[in-house]
């Protein structure tokens, strides 16, 4: 018998508890912690940029600079935050000088570039190196004269993801390109130039 009343308080007891908690507001909801993913780099990616080119011609007074702006275009392998693979562009230019009685000028270049870097979940920071080429165009009184010249360039960037399939990006860029031999000028010049430029890629 006192067993049966001791079950019948527990039972009571606890229906009580229930009814009282069913009248409480609800507590908070239970946190979780953000997806370990992060933001996802790895893919096809392709672009717009723009920016200023600065530089000089070698063995000359040259030192030509402008606007440019072209096209990108790569792929990036992702494993955790390291961030790999590879640039292609391809840009016009309206970098030039005249110093009397010549004219040099960059109409275009492109390069092929590795890259590698460390993301920081939307951020990217990273270093490129390649190859260059472009052409370098001078005048001499009336008479012109342009060599495709081929050479290497470098630099570091900062890409930053803005939607799952946008981001956006600033990066500099030293290009050198090997020196061709100029009738007009009768020595061998080159191009060596710096970029600073801006752009956006679309991430397929």
């Amino acid at each position: 018998m006192k067993r049966i009343v001791l079950a019948l308080a527990a039972a009571t007891a606890l229906t009580a508890s229930a009814a009282i908690a069913a009248d409480l507001p609800p507590g908070p909801a239970p946190y979780y912690g953000a997806p370990a993913t992060g933001y996802n780099w790895a893919g096809f990616y392709a672009g717009l940029n723009a920016g200023y080119e600065w530089g000089k011609v070698t063995n000359t007074a040259g030192n030509p600079s402008g606007l440019a702006g072209g096209v990108q275009a790569g792929y990036n392998w992702q494993s955790g935050q390291f961030v790999f693979g590879g640039e292609t562009d391809i840009q016009l230019s309206g970098a030039d000088d005249t110093f009397a009685p010549y004219k040099f000028s960059n109409p275009w270049f492109g390069t092929l570039r590795a890259r590698a870097g460390y993301a920081i979940n939307n951020i990217l920071f990273y270093g490129t190196l390649g190859l260059a080429y472009g052409d370098l165009k001078g005048q001499l009184n009336g008479v012109d004269e342009t060599k495709t010249e081929f050479g290497w360039t470098g630099g570091l960037g900062m890409e930053v993801g803005l939607a799952p399939n946008w981001s956006a990006k600033v990066e500099y860029l030293y290009m050198d390109l090997g020196s061709r031999t100029f009738s007009i000028t009768g020595t061998d010049d080159a191009l060596r130039a710096s970029m600073l430029r801006f752009g956006v890629n679309y991430h397929f």
